[in-house]
This record gives C-alpha cells, sequence and structure tokens, in this order.
C-alpha cells in the first residue's frame, strides 16, 4: 500500500529545502519522528538545518500556523522555544505536494527529572509559557476532550484490533475508564482551556547552560495548566507530591496555578493512554509504525493495556496529590 511519505526521497528532501532559498551539501539525517518525518539537512558553509515534513490530513494550514504563531510570540516574551524561521516571509512552505517548516538546529540533552533544581526551573519556564498561552485562545487548534480521546479510541480499538477473546474484558474496562474521567473531568469549564504546549514530556525538552529550551509544538492545545505538568511526576505518591512542590513553586513565579486541578491528573492520564494506543493502530498503515512498534497489536500488549487500564482506574479512585 502506497504511503504519502513515499514520495519523499532523499533527492525531494533536498529540492524541497532548496525551494526557499538554501543550498544543501546533501547530507540528511533522518530523525526519531513518527506522526511527522523530520530531518537533520546540511547546509553549504552553514550550521545544519532541522526540516519537519507535515502529515498530511493530520492538520490544517491554518492549525499549522497558528501552533507557529504561538511559538513565535513564546520567542517575543524571551521564553526559550524553538519556534520556525521565517523564509521569503512564510514559515509553512510547500513543494511536491509536501508541507514543511524550517527550524534551527539546537543540542542538549533531557532534563533530570530527580533533580529538584531542574523541576523547579522547569515550573519557572511552564509558567512562562502559560502566563503568555493565557492571554488569548486559539481559534483554529483543537481541545482536550473526552468524545475525540476516549469514546472514538475506545470504539476504533474495539472495532480493529483488540482480539476477540479480550473484547468483553476490554469494552467493559474501557467503557468504565472513560465514565470515572468523565466524572472527574466535570468540573473543568471553558474558562479553564488555555493555550498549552500538549505534548510536555522530556523528549521534547533541551537541557542545555542550565536552561529548559522547548521544542515541538506539534501538539499545541487548548487544554488545562495541569496537561503540561503531570507528565513531569513519577515515582511512589511521597516523591510525586515533592516534584510537584518544585514545579508549582516554580510555576507560580510567573503564574498562578489553580490546585483545583489536581484533582484531573489521573483523568488525563488515562485519556493519554486510551488516545496513544489509538493513535499507534491508526498510522499502522505507514511503514514506520510497525517497524518501530513491532509489539503493538499482539496479545500479550492488549493484556498489558488492559492491566494499565485497570491501574487507572485505581488510580482514579484514589485522593488527588496534595501540593504540600
Amino acid at each position: 500500500m502506497s504511503h504519502p511519505y513515499d514520495a519523499l526521497t532523499p533527492d525531494a528532501v533536498v529540492d524541497c529545502v532548496e525551494t526557499v532559498g538554501y543550498r544543501c551539501d546533501l547530507r540528511l539525517i533522518g530523525l526519531n519522528s513518527y506522526e511527522n518525518r523530520v530531518y537533520q539537512v546540511g547546509i553549504e558553509d552553514e550550521v545544519p538545518v532541522i526540516v519537519k515534513f507535515y502529515r498530511d490530513q493530520r492538520w490544517t494550514d491554518e492549525q499549522i500556523l497558528e501552533e507557529h504563531r504561538f511559538a513565535l510570540e513564546l520567542v517575543e516574551h524571551d521564553i526559550s522555544v524553538v519556534a520556525p524561521e521565517i523564509k521569503n516571509g512564510e514559515t509553512l512552505h510547500k513543494a511536491l505536494g509536501q508541507r514543511f517548516t524550517v527550524f534551527q538546529r539546537r543540542g542538549g540533552h533531557p532534563p533530570e527529572l530527580d533533580n529538584l533544581e531542574h523541576l523547579y526551573q522547569l515550573g519557572n519556564v511552564l509558567g512562562r509559557i502559560h502566563r503568555v498561552g493565557a492571554a488569548k485562545p486559539f481559534e483554529h487548534r483543537i481541545q482536550i476532550d473526552i468524545p475525540r480521546m476516549a469514546t472514538a479510541s475506545r470504539q476504533f480499538l474495539s472495532e480493529h484490533f483488540i482480539p476477540r477473546d479480550l473484547q468483553e474484558a476490554y469494552g467493559t474496562l474501557a467503557l468504565d475508564c472513560e465514565q470515572a474521567a468523565q466524572e472527574l473531568l466535570s468540573g473543568m469549564a471553558t474558562s479553564d482551556l488555555q493555550r498549552i504546549h500538549g505534548d510536555c514530556h522530556c523528549g521534547n525538552i533541551l537541557w542545555r547552560d542550565d536552561t529548559a529550551h522547548f521544542v515541538d509544538l506539534d501538539d499545541c492545545i487548548m487544554g488545562p495548566a495541569i496537561q503540561d505538568l503531570w507528565m513531569f511526576l513519577n515515582g511512589e505518591r511521597h516523591h510525586r507530591e515533592q516534584q510537584l512542590a518544585e514545579l508549582i513553586a516554580g510555576y507560580e513565579e510567573f503564574h498562578d496555578f489553580d490546585p483545583r486541578q489536581l484533582n484531573w491528573v489521573e483523568a488525563l492520564r488515562t485519556l493519554r493512554i486510551m488516545h496513544h494506543a489509538a493513535w499507534l493502530g491508526r498510522r499502522w498503515d505507514d511503514p514506520a509504525f510497525p517497524k518501530a512498534f513491532p509489539w503493538f497489536g499482539q496479545e500479550r500488549f492488549w493484556g498489558d493495556h488492559i492491566l494499565e487500564l485497570r491501574e487507572q482506574m485505581a488510580a482514579m479512585n484514589e485522593p488527588a496529590l496534595r501540593l504540600l
């Protein structure tokens, strides 16, 4: 089966990049990205650039451009975000049937989540990002919601991937998780949603010179502030509460945090788990996915997935983390 990225040969990558004024030296390195295709492209007599080719039919042009404007707005406020390069007055370029954007290359390593100073600084930067993000809403980007992330994911997996002998166990449990998340998030109002990074994990942060540099706003979304914070919490409950205290202490240097949102952490985690499993299934016709995730779809995977959802049901019934 052909795929839109089949046409993105090395020659096509070079030709696309050269249409916006660069002169490539033909050195290409494919980087670790599956939803899009991302390359480091060598430029004659200059530092290489990073080029992202957007997946067809995932985001509209308006949604991509809104992501770019948000990144550039953050840079205008002296926040270290890797924003798109403006070439010929544009950030989104089109050539050879592809849509792509060019970024400066940045180096760094993931933050150390067991380092409380790193967590405090992460909170600092996220507080600044959210202060800017709260100034106005997105007009075109989507928002966190249960129908898309839980209901549609549950139905898709049941119809296409869940083994027959696990259908009943999965269907009952996934519906229970969805309903529990719905109850926990029932207090989340439109006024609680703002522009956020949306996929805020260590892989999207480059730590360099004692500073957190945020990359990849491809999943920026309208959501609650806690969505950009909870993925930095790990370990036993008392460890997570200690980590949370450092994050929020740094965060509130620049932006207020509503402690009500701590009640939503496990519901949001559940939505992410369900959505991620369905995302893998929806992308299975892309040849990169079976190669990268060969375990997906095996019966053992579904057994582990059901166990993970059971653990989430238990977590959603526990008291929320305390802000020490």
